[in-house]
């Protein structure tokens, strides 16, 4: 089945995997790739350049910026923030012009994200740039990510904090 692209949504990508619903007021910029049965809801923006994988749910209000991927099977929770930018300044600073519009080596400030499969990210998390969050890692709601999170790894507070281990499932395991 193809992909459902609300009439209120915007998308600009060509690569939409089957049976992806992408719902009203999101915006996906072109060379977006984003896999099959996946559900992007309301209010959602994806950035140039970001790859999303197959089976992920992304929730309201989520900016994904580029730099960032989402292996299979996340969940993105309402609200998760993101960032890109190790060093942020004003695209509009005329003295950032050469920064950002003229010079082809990024690499000392952008740094890229990786959400490995099976992560899921709470609501009002925020993840900093230049991590990983492991496979089928668990971030509380409201954190926010400074470090690598390990595989299996449950994590909250501000600055986010080891707080046990997860299945598969989500379930708390013992440590």
């Amino acid at each position: 089945m193809p992909p459902y692209l609300h009439p209120q949504a915007l998308v600009e990508s060509e690569q939409i995997g089957d049976n992806t619903k992408i719902w009203a007021f999101t915006h996906i910029l072109p060379g977006v790739t984003i896999g099959e049965n996946c559900n992007i809801c309301d209010y959602v923006f994806i950035e140039s350049g970001v790859t999303i994988g197959k089976g992920v749910t992304i929730k309201t209000h989520v900016s994904v910026w580029t730099g960032v991927t989402i292996e299979d099977y996340c969940f993105i929770g309402p609200n998760v923030a993101f960032t890109n930018d190790l060093y942020p300044r004003s695209h509009r600073n005329p003295e950032m012009q050469e920064r950002y519009f003229t010079s082809d080596d990024d690499s000392w400030y952008r740094a890229p994200t990786l959400i490995a499969e099976g992560a899921s990210l709470g609501a009002n998390s925020t993840i900093l740039c230049g991590l990983t969050v492991g496979y089928y890692a668990m971030v509380a709601a409201g954190a926010v990510v400074t470090r690598d999170i390990k595989p299996f790894e449950l994590v909250g507070g501000v600055p986010a904090r080891h707080l046990g281990w997860v299945d598969k499932q989500g379930r708390k395991t013992l440590d």
